[in-house]
Parts: structure tokens; C-alpha cells; sequence
């Protein structure tokens, strides 16, 4: 469930960048390839702190 909230979050903040690059003037293809490394590290973030501890 924890993953989910992050995720929704992650998401949340993400378009909030991709709309403001857009006013900004950035290109399109630019936008799409910041949005996927950025999705891509939220992604990788939100196992990060959402896996449980191994009991070993």
C-alpha cells in the first residue's frame, strides 16, 4: 500500500513539472525524455523504501 501512496505522489509531482515545462517553452521530446529518467528514479526510489528488510 506504501508503494502506491509514493507512486501517486511521485506521479502527482511529476506532472507538475511537465506542466511547468511546458509553459516554460521546453520541447516536447525533451519533456518526454526528462519525464522517463525522472519516472524511472521514482520508480527505483519507491522500492528502495517500501521493500521490507530481509529477516537474515
Amino acid at each position: 500500500m506504501s508503494f502506491a501512496l509514493y507512486m501517486i505522489g511521485f506521479v502527482i509531482f511529476l506532472g507538475g513539472l511537465i506542466w511547468g515545462a511546458v509553459v516554460a517553452g521546453v520541447p516536447t521530446l525533451y519533456i518526454g525524455i526528462g519525464a522517463l529518467i525522472i519516472l524511472g528514479v521514482g520508480i527505483f526510489s519507491a522500492v528502495g523504501r517500501t521493500r521490507s528488510k530481509d529477516p537474515s
